[in-house]
C-alpha cells in the first residue's frame, strides 16, 4: 500500500515514517504544507534508516501530492490544523482511507484536559471535513511520540481503532499490527471516538506525575 503521512514532518509523523519502512513493505510518502520541508525530512528519515541497514525510498511532497494515489492517508497534524489539512487534500483522496490521530486538549495548572470540538470528537471533525465517500478512521491516539520515533525502544502498546466503515477499520488495524510492538483493537464506531481520544490527556497526566513513566502507553490484558 501507499501510505501518506500528511504533516509527516512532526512528532507522530516521524515515528510512523521510521517504523513503517522498517517493519513493512508499504510505500511511505511524507507530506507537508511546505514541499521543501517535506523533502528535507523525508531525506532525514531515509538517512536514519540507512544507518540501520534499511534501504528504502521515502519521498516528500506538498500534502495534496502526497495524498494522491494513497491507499491510507494519516493526518499527522494537531487538531487545530486538521480541517484545513483535510480540505487541502480533499480532491486527492480518491479511494483513500483517512486516519486521524489528533486529540483536542487544553492545559491548566492541574494538567491536561480533553477538549473535544463541538461535533464531539476530533475524529468526527475529520469526517465532517472529508468528502462523503472517504472513510474516516480514528487511530494512533495517545502514542508517546519520542518512544515511537526511537527505533531502539520496544513499544508493547495497544492502539484502539474507531470508524464506521468496517473494511477501512480492518485495513488500518492490519497496518497497525504490522508495526512491531503495536496491536490494533476494534474500539467501535466513530461515535466511540471521544472515549478513545480522552485517553491521551490521561496518559500525559500520569506520565507527568509519576517518575519513570515519561513514555507510557496502554496495554489491555
Amino acid at each position: 500500500m501507499r501510505i501518506a503521512l500528511l504533516g509527516g514532518t512532526g512528532d507522530i509523523g516521524e515515528g510512523l515514517a521510521l517504523r513503517l519502512p522498517r517493519d513493512t513493505d508499504h510505500e511511505v510518502v511524507v507530506g507537508s504544507r511546505d514541499p521543501e520541508k517535506a523533502r528535507d525530512r523525508a531525506a532525514a528519515y531515509e538517512g536514519e534508516l540507512a544507518e540501520r541497514g534499511i534501504d528504502t525510498k521515502i519521498n516528500g511532497f506538498e500534502n495534496p501530492m502526497a495524498a494522491d494515489r494513497a491507499d491510507v492517508a494519516v493526518a499527522c497534524v494537531p487538531a487545530y490544523h486538521l480541517a484545513d489539512t483535510v480540505d487541502a487534500v480533499a480532491d486527492s483522496l480518491d479511494d483513500t482511507i483517512l486516519v486521524s490521530p489528533a486529540v483536542g486538549m487544553q492545559r491548566d495548572e492541574v494538567g491536561m484536559h480533553y477538549n473535544p470540538p463541538g461535533v464531539g470528537s476530533v475524529t468526527a471533525l475529520a469526517a465532517d471535513a472529508a468528502p462523503e465517500d472517504v472513510p474516516v478512521v480514528g487511530a494512533f491516539h495517545g502514542l508517546a511520540a519520542g518512544r515511537l520515533a526511537d527505533l531502539d525502544a520496544d513499544l508493547g502498546w495497544d492502539v484502539p481503532v474507531v470508524g464506521d466503515d468496517e473494511a477501512a477499520k480492518a485495513t488500518v488495524t492490519d497496518l497497525i499490527d504490522a508495526i512491531d510492538g503495536l496491536r490494533g483493537l476494534d474500539a467501535g464506531p466513530l461515535a466511540a471516538a471521544p472515549e478513545v481520544e480522552s485517553l491521551t490527556p490521561l496518559l500525559i497526566n500520569v506520565a507527568a506525575n509519576n517518575e519513570g513513566l515519561a513514555d507510557l502507553g496502554v496495554k489491555f490484558d
